[in-house]
């Protein structure tokens, strides 16, 4: 008898050893990483019941739900946002400090690579892009590192921020709009041609009536997110995506809502409109990955870059803290009361970009100025400014008098070549008003839930319905992912992979 009960369990053993070992050699044949730019958390909630069941819905009563997603850094911006859900890290090592900063003094856009051309296009200045200043590898690089390269890659976006930094360094491709031409386009970094499904796309969009009647301002329409679901569906078909031996994916990023946000805010006709129609786009996406790959075939996950602050004029109207931030006025002031104390003739500040000053170290060096004591006094100065909870000098961040919260933020988002000098928290309900914005607008950046919880949905391949409310993180989803997908992670990742509980 003994003997027969170890028989027995040597037999289970075994058999659930080689379970293991299938499901670890198992993979989807599809990720599908979705990216709504400036979507806030509570969106989810507030159009429920509008969603249609295969759009939003699909994700958050079939899938699973983290329900309280936190951005880990500060400033929270769109190309920062989209970097750090695809490398698990932050800007103190995948080295995208913002949309626009400076690396060593010089003024740089996060993708602007001049070594580059256009390709389908001879518009250089919206062509010449790759991600040439991306430090870390990507969820795709390490799908393609893993399998020899037989994996593909592709992103896709209205902004070329949110296709090319998504898909990373080996991406087979990413495309973004030309608006100017009325086109997708890449660079040489890619490729020096347009494949011919692109270029039959392109026919078709050239076409599009709404696309004619809008022009460079399509971005203000829900068309956007039409064409972007249209262009990820025929990059399906094109690159034959899930359809080899190895696991693929797709990088699909819809901007028309930060566009959108940053024009209307986050209440009213045209931001409803913005998500009912974006509803209806994921369902297209839904079915088309249902019909071409197979149900229970791919892997989704949905999230933000950032979210959004509520308008000042519609918090004040409402009795509730806010205001705007003014930059501009604010720099005029700083540079007369550093001339006053220091005697400088030249100003000493390079630029103020999402909340943190980059100082002129070379304009301060001709002037036989010390930088420390340029930093002490604008500090001086900016302490006294209205609507400022708190400034903070970069290089002495992990001892200042600020809670902790906001230490481990800032020191997350502090890159000591690329992020300048000083950061300034504003209060509550405050934000910088810049040309981004109308006075109707919004805009985000800032450490506050508004613009920091974000929504973070997983729906298909091995992944149950349910959620949780446990604190999460922006750099949690790159290992989630490569967990479930059996790889490494991005090589500077410092989150954690996520239980389905």
């Amino acid at each position: 008898m003994k003997r027969f009960l170890f028989a027995c369990t040597l037999v289970v053993c075994v058999l659930l050893q080689l379970s293991a070992q299938n499901r670890f050699n198992e993979r989807p044949k599809l990720v599908v990483g979705i990216v709504v730019d400036q979507m806030r958390w509570d969106y989810l909630s507030r159009y429920y019941n509008r969603f249609s069941e295969d759009g939003f819905r699909r994700l958050l009563d079939k899938g699973y739900s983290f329900n309280n997603c936190l951005i880990d850094y500060v400033p929270t911006v769109t190309a920062i946002g989209h970097t750090s859900i695809y490398t698990g890290t932050t800007p103190a090592f995948h080295g995208i400090c913002g949309n626009n900063f400076s690396i060593d003094g010089k003024a740089v856009y996060c993708c602007r690579d001049s070594v580059v051309m256009p390709v389908g296009s001879d518009n250089k200045k919206d062509g010449q892009m790759s991600p040439v200043n991306l430090l870390a590898t990507t969820i795709g690089d390490q799908l393609r590192l893993h399998t020899d390269f037989r994996s593909k890659v592709v992103g896709v976006s209205y902004k070329d921020r949110a296709a090319i930094l998504p898909a990373g360094h080996a991406a087979n491709a990413a495309y973004w709009l030309d608006r100017k031409n009325r086109r997708f386009i890449t660079s040489t970094y890619y490729m020096k041609e347009l494949p011919e499904w692109v270029k039959d796309f392109n026919e078709e969009l050239e076409e599009n009536k709404v696309f004619k009647k809008m022009g460079k301002d399509i971005g203000l329409s829900p068309e956007t997110g039409h064409i972007t679901v249209d262009m990820a569906i025929a990059a399906l078909d094109g690159e034959r995506l899930g359809q080899g031996h190895e696991t693929d994916m797709l990088c699909v990023s819809f901007s028309q809502t930060d566009v959108i946000g940053h024009e209307w805010g986050t209440r009213g006709e045209h931001t409803d409109e913005a998500y009912m129609e974006l509803d209806k786009d994921l369902s297209k996406l839904f079915k088309a990955l249902d019909e071409k790959i197979g149900k229970g075939n791919y892997l989704v996950f949905l999230t933000a870059d950032h979210g959004a602050a509520h308008n000042e004029k519609y918090m004040q109207n409402h009795g509730l803290h806010g205001g705007p931030w003014l930059t501009e006025q604010l720099r005029l002031e700083l540079e007369k009361y550093i001339a006053s104390k220091l005697g400088s003739q030249q100003p000493v500040i390079e630029a103020i970009l999402d909340y943190r000053f980059y100082l002129n170290h070379e304009a301060i060096a001709k002037q036989g100025l010390d930088v420390g004591r340029v930093k002490e006094v604008a500090i001086e100065f900016l302490r006294k400014s209205p609507h400022l909870s708190f400034v903070v000098d970069y290089e002495k961040a992990a001892t200042a008098p600020i809670p902790d919260i906001l230490r481990q933020r800032i020191l997350r988002g502090y890159n000591f070549h690329r992020s300048g000098d000083i950061i300034v928290v504003l209060e509550p309900g405050f934000y910088e008003v810049g040309f981004w914005s109308t006075p109707e607008g919004t805009t985000h950046g800032a450490w506050n839930p508004y613009d920091a919880h974000i929504p973070l949905l997983f729906y298909g391949w091995q992944v149950p319905h349910g959620e949780n409310s446990e604190e999460v993180h922006i750099t949690d989803i790159a290992p989630t992912v490569c967990s479930l997908l059996h790889i490494q992670q991005p090589n500077a990742s410092i989150g954690k992979p996520l239980k389905f509980n």
